[in-house]
């Protein structure tokens, strides 16, 4: 991809990676992704807003072949996504300097063993003109790393954001033209990647506030020439309460889970509780860590496997107490043989949901009676809890 224009003397390099379906070992990514860096010219310096992910960074390279000058490489964030080709635009333009913060900085010669003397640190909300245009670095921890940062061009008024506001799509859009295309993978994005840190995405945001933003330019996905679009659904996925909406993540080994679950869905709607269900045989994380975004009650379902729950059930425990939505109840359904403890193990599972736990409904076999009663039951509790709300 050749490098776009944003803005007279401000272009897109970066790549459009089409094919890639997994992340960091763990996170599907069903459309793809970008590494977006930025080049913008002052009329005395030369910079370079991020690089990309390591098996492109020739291509990077390639988009730089008529720029004689490079003065700064900023890098945002030390993840090698982001800071895949730092070393390799210092090494081509032997006098630039990195620019990052001193967490960052420590990251990038532990990962690049890049020399301590090719790097400039920069404290929270230092700037640098570069003739014409002013870069204000703003430090942003733990969005989603200890070291990040984002740079806001005054003159411009572009917010270059590093992680904040990205999305995994890979598509030739340089600016968001297929609105709700992009929310959902925004909305994946926030769920996989931003939802741990909430608390202090919020702050961030706050702070964030008073800058005059014409233009959010991510490091993954469509650039934002409407930021209300993104900012706003941030401040909901962040801020807002949750819906009345259960999320049910099962599994079902011989069918009697499934039955409960089926008696427990049916229950909920009649009372006008949303359900989103997810089989856990064959789910796709990022979808389930969507729904979590905006559930007020989790309702794991699971069979019992030797006293314990079934290992695919203890994954979906495990990514919620990961990403960390802010449900405010959660409980357990299932069947077992001739024991169990999956209720003991689950709640001990959740130590970072801030979570009541209702009375869970477990059966042997195929649910009776007693057990359709207690399914009805849970449904009338959880519908008054989400009143409550």
């Amino acid at each position: 991809m050749k490098p776009r224009q944003i803005k007279e003397g401000i272009f897109w390099l970066g790549s459009i990676d089409w094919d890639r379906r997994l992340f960091d070992a763990l996170i599907p990514l069903p459309d793809g992704t970008t590494y977006n860096a930025y080049l913008v010219h002052g009329k005395d310096k030369t910079v370079l807003l991020d690089t990309v992910d390591i098996p492109l960074v020739s291509e990077i390279l390639e988009q730089l072949q008529g720029v004689e000058k490079i003065d700064f490489v900023v890098s945002h964030h030390a993840e090698p996504d982001h800071s895949g080709g730092v070393f390799a635009v210092l090494e081509k333009y032997p006098a630039a300097k990195a620019i990052c913060t001193a967490k960052c900085k420590a990251m990038l010669m532990d990962r690049f063993e890049i020399p301590e003397d090719r790097f400039m640190t920069v404290d929270d909300g230092q700037t640098l003109d570069i003739g014409g245009r002013t870069l204000e670095f703003l430090h942003l921890p733990w969005v989603h790393w200890p070291e990040t940062m984002a740079t806001y061009l005054k003159e411009d008024k572009i917010l270059f954001s590093c992680d904040l506001f990205g999305s995994h799509i890979a598509g030739t859009d340089l600016f968001v033209r297929d609105k709700p295309r992009v929310f959902e993978a925004a909305k994946r994005y926030f769920a996989e990647i931003m939802m741990p840190f909430s608390k202090l995405i919020a702050k961030h945001l706050e702070r964030l506030a008073p800058y005059d933003i014409e233009l959010i330019a991510p490091s993954h996905g469509s650039l934002y020439d409407e930021p209300s679009f993104i900012v706003d659904a941030y401040k909901k996925w962040v801020l807002g309460k949750p819906e009345n909406l259960v999320v049910i993540p099962y599994v079902s080994m011989h069918g009697s889970t499934r039955m409960m679950v089926d008696i427990l869905t049916d229950e909920l709607v009649l009372r006008g509780v949303s359900v989103m269900r997810f089989d856990l045989s064959e789910v796709d994380i990022g979808k389930l860590a969507m729904a979590l975004v905006d559930a007020a009650t989790i309702v794991v379902a699971t069979p019992t496997v030797l006293t314990g729950p079934h290992p695919k059930a203890l994954y979906a425990v495990a990514l919620a107490n990961l990403i960390r939505p802010k449900a405010r109840f959660a409980s357990i359904i299932g069947s077992y043989g001739w024991g169990t403890k999956v209720v003991e193990q689950i709640a001990a599972a959740l130590p970072n949901l801030k979570v009541e736990i209702l009375p869970p409904v477990l059966g042997k076999g195929i649910p009776k009676k007693e057990e359709k009663a207690a399914l009805a039951g849970l449904a009338e509790q959880i519908a008054k809890k989400h009143e409550s709300l």
